[in-house]
């Protein structure tokens, strides 16, 4: 028996790797593990696999739900396979603990990847959900993408009671930099929780 993959619909998000420097409070690593005091299992996508992934996955999204992909040590390795493939990749990062120039030699890895950063607020509020965040910092970064990427940056916004009221500032900042902005409204909040916007905001 065998199975037809159509390349231009097939999809799949892959978490790539157990490892994640930051501390957001509603993250799957904090709910179900950390505050538990539990390591957080897993481990890393290998090489082997990922190369077998590719050959049937056209399109691949990296977006973490207990990791950031930018700390699988492979990752540049990971990048390069795509690039030779030319597969349809989406990096989701949120973690700023790696040198600029690290980030740099990513992008020129493989330029046609499309790189979302996640800065919920203005740069120098992101820490205040990203905990250990350096905000100003993956600014910066995005920032410096738009000059090397050949798709435009993607603005990752999640709205929070300290940043519901910095919408529009944000937007016009991304307009003057000239990356996409996205408003993300997030579900996991519970009950009493001070990070959970007071307003009825709907973008």
């Amino acid at each position: 028996m065998s199975m037809f993959f159509d390349r231009e619909f097939h999809f799949l998000n892959l978490d790539i790797t157990h490892r994640c420097p930051l501390e957001c409070h509603l993250c799957g690593r904090q709910t179900s593990f950390r505050n538990h005091g539990e390591k957080v299992p897993g481990k890393d996508l290998s090489l082997e696999s990922f190369e077998k992934i590719t050959d049937f996955f056209p399109r691949i999204s990296f977006c973490g739900q207990y990791s950031d992909p930018i700390h699988h040590p492979n990752f540049l390795k990971l990048l390069e396979i795509c690039k030779s493939k030319k597969t349809l990749l989406e990096v989701h990062v949120a973690s700023s603990f790696k040198p600029f120039k690290w980030f740099i030699n990513a992008f020129k890895k493989y330029p046609d990847a499309e790189w979302v950063f996640g800065i919920d607020g203005l740069p120098h509020q992101s820490h205040l959900y990203r905990k250990n965040q350096d905000g100003e910092k993956l600014f910066q970064i995005m920032k410096e993408s738009r000059k090397i990427l050949n798709n435009r940056p993607k603005w990752q916004y999640i709205i929070f009671s300290y940043n519901e009221d910095k919408i529009d500032e944000a937007i016009a900042i991304a307009n003057e930099i000239d990356v996409e902005f996205h408003v993300i409204n997030s579900s996991r909040f519970q009950k009493g929780d001070d990070l959970k916007p007071k307003g009825n905001v709907e973008y």
